[in-house]
This record gives structure tokens, C-alpha cells and sequence, in this order.
């Protein structure tokens, strides 16, 4: 088994090794792929230095598996290039999740839709992912009608840049600025850019993403994205209103049942999540479950996931597991 990780320099291409290293991926190669720039560095791999190739060598080797986080025009240009010599790739961008021809896969979800035949497979966006994994089972159940959303997101879902920057004004030192303004001690209602409805294109991936994985175009979405100055993990005030009624217990049953979800909901005591703990886990927390007393059938809940691993490398990574655990993939592509 050949795996690729394209953009192992960045941030999350790092936990994608990081990943793919907890998690004992069968792979018997690993290349780690970047832009020409960073050719020829090297990257810690299970005790070992592996060093960096670039695009078309990686392309050349035809790995089984390519795992993509390295932006949206190169996914555009490259992807199918992999594609073409019969690598499977799993894309962490946006490029490919509103194509009606791919698969925009979280795995507890809808992983089944995969066939041997999807050679680009999307990622869903961070925010998107781990509010969909707290409402697929309240779907099934009790039917959504309307999801209003919003978030309070991490600087690392911008990237090292914003890191480096909230660091730096934490710091007191002059930097590089990833945002028109600060950071730290200040809120930016400015998630991406904006689109000519109002909306920025993360609160649209929402709306879009949310009802392509949850397969149902009824469902009404709106949202607002917000970046704050925490280093990493992203928080959710979700309210949602479902076709039937519901019994607070039935949801935390079924809550609780779910693969991949943590129930932390006592606020008595203190339980609700945070984003400070939910940093370098793999699971969807939630809590804060409570009926919204202003219309019926509506239910309030603050759901909090890291980003980086749930949001973007832990979820590539089982896409990539399922694929090899069903047999959709077999070490075919290897010459």
C-alpha cells in the first residue's frame, strides 16, 4: 500500500501524518508531497525522516492513495492527474465538494455511497463536518427543517499564518497580519470572503455541504461564521428545528449512541464543551442541549470539535480507512 500526503508541510498535512501515525494506516510507503518550494526538506515520520517530493514525482509513483490538503488550485490541477493513473485521491479542499459527480464523504454518515469508481473524493468543510455529525441522527429521526448556525472558529482553520499572528499580538511583537485586523481580544464576523448575497463563502458551505452529506435539499440552513482568538478548535450555537417533536432524553440517547459524538451535557455540574478540551481528540463534542422555549419543535445545542483533526486530518484519513477496510481499494494502482 502507496500513500501519498500532499501538503505534508502545512498545518494540516502535518496531523494528517500525525494521524495516519496514531492510527497504525497500513502503509508500507508513504511519500510526502509538496509545492517545488519546500522539495527536498524533510518530514518525521513514525522515528524517520522522509524527504519531500514534488508534484509530478509523486504522480510517477502512483500511489494507491493521495491524501490532499494543499488549497484548492492545486487539488483543481492535480487531482486528476493522480485520478489518471489510478490513484484514489481524498481532497481536504473545497475544489471538488459542490461537484455533482463526487462524493462529499464524512465517514459515520454516508461513507457507504462509495464506490470503486470515485478516483476524487471530498473532504467536507471543518465547520460543516462536526455539526453534521451531531445532527445525522436527530435527522433520521425526527426529519430537520431548518438549521441556524453559528460559529465561533479557531485561527488555526485559517492556517500557520493566523497562528503565527494571534501569537505575535499575544506576544506584543510586530508580524505578518493573516486578517485585515487583530485578532487577539476581538471577534472578526469575517470567515473567508464575501459572496455577492452577504454571506461569506464559509457560511455558505454551511448551507451547501450540510444539506449535499445529509442528502435532503429542504433543509433550510443559515449562518453566521465567526473567527476568535483561539488557537485551535471550533465552537457551534446550533438551533434546529425538526419536522416531529422530540424528547430531550431521545436525544441524548441517541446522541450518546453515536459514533464519534461525546456527550457532555450537565451544566449543572460544569459539563459543556469547550474547545480547550476538545483540542487533539478525534471525537465531536456536544452539549448545552435545551428546547427552544420561542417556536416548537426547535432544540438549542453548542457543539464543539479541533478542527484540524475531526474538521480536516482525522476525517481524510478514515475516508481513507473505510476505503481499504470494504476493499475499494486493493494496492491496484502500483505498477
Amino acid at each position: 500500500m502507496k500513500i501519498a500526503v500532499v501538503g505534508a508541510t502545512g498545518l494540516v498535512g502535518g496531523v494528517m501524518l500525525k494521524v495516519l501515525e496514531e492510527r497504525q494506516f497500513p502503509a508500507d510507503e508513504l511519500l510526502v508531497v509538496a509545492s517545488e518550494r519546500s522539495v527536498g526538506k524533510e518530514v518525521t515520520y513514525k522515528d524517520q525522516s522522509l524527504k519531500v517530493i514534488g508534484l509530478q514525482d509523486a504522480v510517477n509513483a502512483k500511489p494507491d492513495i493521495a491524501l490532499f490538503s494543499a488549497g484548492g488550485g492545486t487539488s483543481l490541477e492535480w487531482a486528476p492527474k493522480f485520478a489518471e493513473v489510478g490513484t484514489t485521491v481524498i481532497d481536504n479542499s473545497s475544489a471538488w465538494r459542490m461537484d455533482p459527480n463526487k462524493k462529499l464523504v464524512v465517514p459515520e454518515i454516508n461513507a457507504s455511497a462509495l464506490q470503486d469508481t470515485d478516483r476524487i473524493i471530498a473532504n467536507p468543510n471543518c465547520s460543516t463536518i462536526q455539526m453534521v455529525m451531531a445532527l445525522a441522527p436527530l435527522h433520521k429521526t425526527y426529519g430537520i427543517k431548518r438549521i441556524v448556525v453559528s460559529t465561533y472558529q479557531s485561527v488555526s482553520g485559517t492556517g500557520i499564518k493566523a497562528v503565527e499572528q494571534l501569537e505575535n499580538e499575544i506576544a506584543g511583537r510586530d508580524g505578518e497580519m493573516a486578517y485585515p485586523y487583530p485578532i487577539a481580544k476581538n471577534a472578526l464576523p469575517h470567515c473567508d470572503v464575501f459572496e455577492e448575497n452577504g454571506y461569506t463563502k464559509e457560511e455558505m458551505k454551511l448551507v451547501r455541504e450540510t444539506q449535499k452529506i445529509l442528502d435532503d435539499n429542504t433543509i433550510a440552513v443559515t449562518a453566521t461564521a465567526v473567527r476568535i482568538p483561539t488557537a485551535g478548535g471550533h465552537s457551534e450555537s446550533v438551533n434546529v428545528e425538526f419536522h416531529k417533536d422530540f424528547d430531550l432524553g431521545q436525544v441524548r440517547q441517541l446522541l450518546n449512541d453515536t459514533d464519534g459524538v461525546t456527550l457532555q451535557d450537565n451544566p449543572e455540574l460544569g459539563i459543556y464543551p469547550m474547545p480547550k478540551y476538545a483540542h487533539g481528540k478525534d471525537d465531536v463534542f456536544v452539549g448545552r442541549l435545551r428546547r427552544d422555549g420561542s417556536q416548537p419543535n426547535t432544540l438549542n445545542m453548542w457543539i464543539v470539535s479541533d478542527n484540524l483533526r475531526k474538521g480536516a486530518a482525522t476525517n481524510t484519513v478514515q475516508i481513507a480507512e473505510y476505503l481499504v477496510k470494504v476493499g475499494l481499494i486493493k494496492a491496484a494502482a502500483v505498477s
